[in-house]
């Protein structure tokens, strides 16, 4: 009856520790599907910021037509709800491939204003970027201003 009673024991109890494994990695692998997103989203933003800025360094002839769709699709970008993709720990501490600074976490207000602003620069390329290649170059420092101050306050410098 004690050998019985300890077996069961035993069994429950690796069953206990398997369910919490199970738990924690079903968080790491929701952290890491979340930063895996984000970066995505980052990839997007720099495909059509990238045609944006060939047209306005004049390293591509400007066309209206692509400035334009280029413009939409980031302004649609900026405006997305990200809240889900920027769970806290899926910092570059806690999650591999990530380069968001802890502090992002501890300066949402801050975080939230430099993402209104992106979605304020990102709304006037989409207006000025079909218009004329002047009006284009006109809205990039803006869209440009509005990543690098997110960047550089919450971003890991790359390697």
């Amino acid at each position: 009856m004690t050998k019985g009673l300890t077996i069961i024991g035993a069994v429950l109890g690796l069953a206990i520790a398997a369910g919490a494994a199970t738990g924690q990695d079903a968080q790491q692998k929701a952290l890491n599907d979340a930063t895996k997103a984000r970066q995505a989203q980052m990839q997007l933003y720099a495909f059509n910021l990238g045609q944006l800025g060939a047209m306005a360094k004049g390293d591509v002839a400007y066309d209206s037509d692509a400035a334009s769709a280029a413009a939409t699709n980031l302004a649609s970008l900026a405006r997305l709800d990200q809240r889900r993709l920027w769970p806290e720990g899926s910092d570059d501490m806690s999650v591999d491939g990530s380069r968001a600074l802890p502090a992002l976490w501890e300066n949402l207000p801050d975080v939230m204003s430099k993402g209104s602003d992106l979605v304020t620069a990102a709304t006037a390329m989409e207006a000025a970027a079909g218009t004329d290649l002047a009006s284009l170059q006109a809205a990039m420092g803006a869209v440009g201003g509005a990543c690098g101050a997110c960047h550089k306050a919450y971003r890991t410098p790359s390697n």
